[in-house]
């Protein structure tokens, strides 16, 4: 093992977790990814439609599942317990800001997406706004917040991994890797593969049995951890408050772990980031009408919740174990945030459960990271294949150039996160952030205003999404984020990390973007009559037919002479 990647074992090795090979673990883990491979390989596909919608054919439930399953990634099982754990009632902010965005989703944007009728998040930008730059920006974007966000699932792979599989590295040399390297690039070598073959219609379905294994892990976990433990006993969700007055005021205090401004902040990203992922989105496109995205949202709030409700107790778990076992918690030196990214698995360990259970546990969050890198992959190819490379390079490429550009996308997004995860500098949760952060400063305001305010133009989209760019990295590069600043320092501007931190940066940057689209709409041309009547159609009570845009219906009533529907 090389010296760097030596420093590296030491960094991302959490402390008090068994890395040693385990046989039944083992199996779990190996069956589950050859399953996902297997139903990769069954719903492989050959035209666009499979390829980035699924054909439109998910029903509410399943979609519902699929969706749980895309949004309760490696930041949800792992990421969530450990921010709790490590920042007590700051943590907090994700499970409410990764909640309440569903509600703002499935009220203004859910239905009126699926009628608009596109492909991809880009699809609806370029084609509301009349604008191919809008569409570029828009897949650059998505392209962007797939790479940083699949970041933390990777990380997040490679942790876990470590427990199942443990230092392979002593066995078999894999070109200098640590151990944490070699189980990030074995995992997702398999998601890339899968994904490869299968498009959309293949990652729902695999989505689908993803959840299941995910939210049976996580609360199975849970349930016998707390019962191990003394800690509770048929409703640990309930019971953990017990446990608050034995844990310090890191872990009960309000805002000991962060200030009541970045509890805001964090929480406003996180809300209207949700609104603005694009991997997200496109969920809305795979069924037959707005019922059904409506029923979806509705059934994917159910199952996040499952989750959501049940990550507080696991942090509270894994900190009182980790106290009691291993040593302080908070302090100098303290829970290490690799520790804190595992402490589902850690805690599950420490409360004595069979290995095989603890590798249940640990298979979860390995599923729960493979099924949100599915959703954003696609996301991300689909914005090159179909919104750059069909739209703008090539307009005349047929469906099986399209789903082989796609394909090479997935590869190619899928090697260049694995360079990155290497050596990540961020926890879980705060990567992840920094993608809510994004969407929600460059896309959300596109969405919005797109399906709710006819007179948004191309002049004010292009402007607020070049702003909203530039925001977005003016804190990511004053904290240092992409270690290209005074040698990976940042310029340490305490003023603007204060009060624009990155992980929160919406919370002034999204109000800019909108008055900057709505001051620049404002003073130039409307849209043409043609635009403005989609966005009318997206708000008609008329049913719309499965395989037709609100583009369609327009031209349809343009030729008919009758006026669509008003808001």
């Amino acid at each position: 093992m090389s010296l760097s990647a030596t420093v590296l074992q030491q960094e991302l090795l959490p402390e008090g977790l068994n890395i040693s090979f385990k046989l039944l673990p083992g199996i779990i883990v190996v069956t589950m990814m050859l399953s996902f491979l297997g139903v990769g390989y069954f719903y492989k596909v050959a035209d666009t439609g499979n390829m980035w919608v699924a054909g439109r054919s998910i029903g509410n439930v399943e979609n519902g599942m699929a969706i749980g399953a895309n949004w309760m990634s490696a930041a949800s099982y792992l990421g969530m317990a450990s921010l709790i754990a490590l920042s007590g009632v700051y943590g907090l902010a994700y499970v409410v800001g990764w909640t309440t965005g569903y509600f703002i989703l499935l009220i203004f944007l859910a239905a009126q997406m699926r009628r608009f009728g596109k492909y991809t998040a880009p699809d609806f930008v370029g084609d509301r706004f009349n604008s191919d730059a809008a569409r570029a920006l828009a897949a650059v974007t998505t392209f962007l917040i797939g790479f940083v966000y699949a970041l933390g699932q990777a990380r997040g792979m490679g942790l876990v991994g470590m427990y199942i599989l443990g230092d392979i590295t002593n066995v078999v040399p894999l070109a200098g890797l640590s151990a944490y390297q070699a189980m990030m690039v074995l995992f997702m070598v398999v998601t890339i593969g899968y994904l490869a073959l299968s498009g959309m219609l293949g990652a729902t379905k695999n989505m689908v049995l993803q959840f299941v294994i995910l939210i049976s892990a996580f609360l199975i976990g849970l349930l016998v951890t707390g019962w191990s433990a003394g800690f509770s006993t048929v409703l640990p969700q309930i019971e953990y408050g017990m446990l608050i007055s034995e844990l310090s005021a890191e872990f009960s205090a309000p805002f000991a772990g962060g200030s009541y401004y970045l509890w805001i902040a964090t929480c406003f990203s996180l809300v209207f980031g949700t609104c603005g992922l694009p991997h997200v989105l496109v969920r809305f496109y795979t069924v037959q009408n707005e019922r059904v995205a409506r029923w979806s949202c509705t059934w994917g709030l159910f199952f996040i919740c499952l989750l959501y409700l049940s990550a507080p107790a696991f942090a509270a778990f894994g900190t009182a174990l980790y106290g009691r076992e291993i040593g302080a918690v908070y302090g100098d030196p303290g829970m290490s945030s690799a520790a804190g990214d595992v402490i589902v698995v850690l805690a599950s360990q420490l409360a004595g459960l069979p290995t095989w259970l603890v590798g249940l546990v640990a298979a979860g969050g390995i599923a729960a990271a493979v099924a949100t890198v599915a959703g954003l992959f696609i996301a991300a190819s689909s914005a090159i294949s179909h919104d750059i490379y069909a739209n703008i390079i090539n307009e005349d490429a047929t469906q099986r150039q399209q789903v082989l550009v796609g394909r090479l996308s997935i590869i190619a997004i899928g090697l260049l996160t694995i360079v990155f995860a290497l050596d990540p500098q961020q926890p879980i949760a705060a990567l992840v952030g920094f993608a809510f952060s994004l969407a929600a400063i460059v896309l959300f305001p596109m969405f919005f205003l797109g399906l709710w305010w006819e007179n948004a133009n191309r002049q004010g989209a292009l402007a607020g999404m070049v702003s909203g760019l530039v925001l977005w990295f003016i804190p990511m590069l004053n904290e240092g984020n992409f270690g290209i600043v005074n040698g990976g320092e940042g310029w340490g501007i305490e003023f603007l990390a204060t009060w624009m931190p990155a992980v929160g940066s919406a919370l002034i940057a999204t109000p800019i973007v909108f008055c900057i689209v709505i001051a620049v709409s404002a003073v130039t041309d409307e849209p043409p009559v043609d635009t403005k009547m989609m966005v009318r159609q997206c708000h008609s009570p008329d049913p719309m037919p499965k395989d037709k845009t609100a583009a369609d219906v327009v031209a349809e009533k343009r030729n008919n002479n009758r006026t669509p529907a008003d808001d």
